[in-house]
């Protein structure tokens, strides 16, 4: 078998998948990560723990309960129908919110600890110049912390590509919609494809391991920058 017998087409559903769900993972991510960095309440450690949850929770606990959730029968479910969305399970569109919150504790945390390692002193320095918050955020509080966001954005990025738990429990096995590549290459096990998993599960090692490597040597980069 040849890599233009390949089936290409979870691939390509794999990186739009994991791209949308990287850029939403920064956006929501982002602010959450900061106010845990900066907040002295209480409820940063119970919130802490639901962040970190998706780390030690089985995926299918998860996917199971997002099926629920988002369901005919569930208060999501009957939010998105009343408003002429229909159900998100077994959907391109369930898959992106089963996979933003999957991979959320691989955003959130290491954007958590390049805020903390930031101390107050920047900021301070900013306000003395009269920066506003805004301001000092993304003049001073991002491009320090831009080590943070690199190595958040590529794990995010690299764990969705490499999700499966989650993404069969909400979306299925529907091909061109809900069928990535990692449901695909169970499929191909299952069917005895031995060629084709070869390819696809190949090409996924290698990819996760170019991904990890630039992640490494960019981030290094970044913070020697910022030195």
């Amino acid at each position: 078998m040849t890599l233009t017998q390949v089936p290409l087409e979870p691939v390509w559903l794999t990186l739009k998948l994991a791209t949308l769900t990287t850029v939403l993972l920064l956006l929501v991510g982002t602010p959450v990560a900061w106010w845990l960095a900066r907040t002295r309440s209480w409820w940063k450690h119970p919130i802490s723990a639901v962040v970190a949850l998706p780390l030690v929770l089985p995926p299918t606990v998860l996917g199971f309960y997002l099926l629920l959730l988002l369901g005919p029968n569930g208060p999501v479910g009957h939010l998105t129908t009343a408003l002429g969305l229909g159900t998100l399970p077994f959907t391109f569109a369930g898959l992106v919110v089963g996979s933003t919150l999957y991979s959320f504790p691989f955003v959130v945390q290491p954007l958590q600890n390049a805020f903390e390692a930031l101390g107050s002193r920047p900021l301070e320095v900013a306000a003395t110049l009269r920066a506003t918050p805004w301001q000092a955020f993304t003049t001073v509080a991002v491009p320090l912390a831009l080590p943070g966001f690199i190595t958040g954005a590529v794990l995010g990025f690299a764990h969705t590509v490499g999700e499966f738990g989650v993404v069969l429990m909400i979306g299925g096995n529907i091909p061109g919609e809900t069928k990535v590549l990692s449901v695909a290459i169970y499929d191909h096990v299952e069917a005895l494809e031995w060629d084709q998993t070869h390819w696809l599960a190949g090409g996924m090692l290698l990819f996760s391991f170019l991904v990890v490597l630039a992640m490494y040597l960019v981030a290094r980069r970044a913070r020697q920058v910022a030195l």
